[in-house]
């Protein structure tokens, strides 16, 4: 261990570090994004690929990243001490966790409001006797399969009060006409904002010795409700048609390619290699941790979750379809739609209904804030290993990243901000955070190399990793995000919110943003063979050979620029 290192704080107890990696992995996504996607795309039969991509390239990106950590016990920008001219990826990942926390926080908020709106006797998106509510509003019990004709799906009716509750009540979305008619701040979304920031400040302004203890309950109080959930949907009418539907295997949706990449997409982001959150996580670490064990246990727990949540998502959406005379299909949603309008709806019918809206939206609260946790950490160690004034000043600046959050996040609480959600939703972290692993994967596999890498695993854990890994970080994983990059490109398509279809300048906004981050990987390469002393080829090999080896930059010993070094695994 080098020695300025030995004053690095640790984790309490080893399970402080497990419940902040399961806490930030498992999100609302598991909840409200893999359910939708196994019905979808062929109820078991989408499991294969699923599995398949979580072996060849989840999990081995999600054990690189804790293991890159570990040892070199730096945030995501500093660890490239390891080869130099990648640094830029670095600030590339911190800049997007950045990002996503603008819009991630909002989704919190939501939840808060809701939380807060489900204290009372009977829920207000029950009926249609409000004031936010339309003259075109329509109770629950007119609305059946006749009513609807075959216009529109149950899920897509925008005139229940759920549905206008959220749109109506809590967007404020009727008063907004589009992008450039966003309108003030919501003042009660603004008051919700600013405790998920107090809450989120709080749990980290003394590092991971005060964010370990937050996780024991954000982690762990998703599974109970889960729990809670699963055993009152499945005495639902009707529930069993919905798990049915849920697990139907349908293996001729093999056959289409947006199939596989749904499943890439879906396990490349619900795991969250690539966010710089598991390299600072596993910094904290203490240098001789199993970091294997760990990286197979939590990436199975966040996988087996989103199968999990799917059971409680399905039993609630039969017993829907049952109360409505209507198919599976029509009630069957992703995203907010899903845990803002339907799974409420569905609860506000049930005896004991505020009880069930309040654990409910708690569990949506504990889903959010620690993946939320994880993205600042990920900022503020990423940066605080980098300029050790704000090591020093970490309260400070941790309370500065909040609040400049905070700021931007405002944006999103307007009458119009869900369209600045939508656009920041995806272009922020799409093809960007696709394209920074796989710069990460190729700089730490190539250009340092994987047995260096096994190595440096062998010196923590006393064992080198299998061949299977060293195959996986070399080729499959590259591979599998140079072709997951091309198909976030290819299938990105024009930008749209239900029926509104966002304006050209806003793909060009999109863009930006999405290029802002990548752009740091060039322009820091270019910056630092500016830098570095001596001819054009000196200048590389500083470049790409780790700090720590400089000095046999100078006795003209580079391994990178034999063969040797790029053929080994």
């Amino acid at each position: 261990i080098s020695g300025e290192d030995v004053d690095r704080e640790t984790w309490g107890k080893k399970m402080d570090f497990l419940l902040s990696v399961i806490g930030f992995a498992v999100d609302l996504a598991n909840v409200w994004r893999f359910p939708y996607l196994c019905y979808k795309n062929g109820g078991g039969a989408f499991l294969i690929p699923y599995v398949l991509f979580l072996f060849i390239a989840g999990m081995p990106l999600f054990y690189m990243e804790l293991a890159l950590g570990q040892y070199n016990r730096e945030g995501a920008a500093t660890v490239w001490k390891i080869c130099p001219i990648f640094k830029g990826v670095g600030y590339t990942v911190i800049i997007i966790a950045l990002y996503v926390g603008f819009y991630y926080n909002v989704i919190i908020a939501w939840s808060l409001y809701y939380l807060f709106a489900s204290l009372t006797s009977e829920l207000p998106w029950l009926n249609c006797d409000n004031p936010w509510n339309s003259p075109n509003c329509t109770e629950p019990q007119h609305i059946n399969g006749t009513f609807l004709g075959n216009r529109t799906s149950y899920a897509k009716y925008k005139n229940t009060p759920a549905a206008e509750f959220y749109e109506r009540r809590v967007l404020h979305i009727h008063e907004s006409k589009g992008i450039n008619d966003l309108g003030l701040p919501r003042w009660e979304l603004t008051l919700c904002l600013i405790l998920v920031v107090f809450i989120l400040c709080f749990s980290l302004w003394k590092g991971v010795k005060s964010s370990g203890k937050v996780v024991y309950v954000t982690a762990t109080m998703p599974y109970i409700v889960l729990l809670v959930l699963l055993i009152r949907g499945i005495t639902l009418p009707g529930a069993m048609n919905g798990i049915r539907a849920y697990l139907h295997i349908d293996l001729k949706k093999l056959n289409n390619p947006q199939v596989w990449i749904d499943a890439a997409t879906q396990i490349f982001f619900s795991l969250g290699a690539g966010f710089g959150v598991l390299i600072a996580f596993a910094s904290y670490n203490k240098f001789d941790n199993n970091c294997y064990r760990d990286a197979i246990l939590t990436s199975s727990i966040n996988c087996i979750t989103s199968f999990f949540s799917g059971f409680a998502v399905f039993s609630v959406l039969g017993y829907m379809a049952h109360q409505h005379h209507v198919n599976i299909k029509d009630v069957a949603t992703e995203g907010a739609g899903l845990v803002f309008i339907i799974y409420p709806e569905a609860i506000s019918t049930l005896p004991g209904s505020t009880f069930f809206a309040i654990v409910f939206f708690i569990m949506l609260l504990t889903l959010g804030i620690d993946s939320s946790m994880g993205g600042m950490e990920a900022v503020i160690t990423g940066l605080s290993d980098d300029f050790k004034i704000l090591k020093r000043n970490r309260k400070l600046f941790t309370f500065a990243v909040a609040f400049g959050t905070f700021l931007i996040a405002l944006l999103c609480i307007t009458n119009g901000g869900i369209f600045v959600l939508t656009l920041l939703d995806r272009y922020a972290a799409g093809t960007s955070i696709l394209f920074g692993v796989l710069i990460e994967a190729i700089g730490v596999s190539w250009f340092y190399g994987v047995d260096r890498f096994s190595e440096d695993i062998e010196r923590m854990m006393g064992f080198k990793p299998g061949i299977y890994w060293r195959l996986c970080w070399k080729f499959v994983s590259p591979a599998f995000l140079l072709l997951a990059v091309i198909a976030s490109i290819v299938t990105s398509g024009d930008l749209r919110y239900d029926d509104y279809i966002f304006p050209r300048w806003s793909n060009m906004v999109g863009w930006s943003i999405a290029l802002s981050s990548m752009l740091f990987v060039p322009i820091y390469a270019i910056y630092k063979l500016l830098i570095l002393p001596g001819t054009f080829k000196e200048r590389i090999a500083y470049g790409i050979t780790p700090e720590h080896e400089h000095h046999l930059v100078k006795e003209g010993n580079v391994r990178q620029f034999k063969l040797r070094h790029w053929l080994s695994i």
